[in-house]
């Protein structure tokens, strides 16, 4: 049987996920400084090339930084909410102990 995580208290949840939220508030705005930046680098190394090309630069960074942003913080609240030991793990029983 699991254990209850700290994610099950309301009041410990609501400070985690306003944690959360916190963190992607900032990604979010380090994302368009981001883009910000490969559109100026993309302008200076090649000029002024297709307005498709600069939308699909836009949209292919921040696309990846936002979500691997909102992926690695949910990582980090389930590691520091204590989530994760919450859970049971059968695998442990049935690999041999390390000598």
């Amino acid at each position: 049987m699991s254990g209850p995580s700290q994610l099950d208290d309301p009041l410990y949840a609501g400070v985690a996920w306003s944690r959360y939220w916190r963190l992607m508030r900032w990604m979010c705005a380090l994302t368009i400084l981001c883009v910000a930046i490969a559109l100026g680098l993309l302008y200076f190394l090649h000029g002024m090339v297709s307005i498709h090309m600069y939308i699909a630069t836009a949209a292919g960074v921040g696309f990846a930084l936002l979500l691997t942003s909102a992926l690695m913080g949910l990582v980090f609240m389930s590691s520091t909410s204590g989530h994760d030991d919450s859970v049971e793990n059968h695998l442990d029983e049935d690999l041999p102990p390390d000598e």
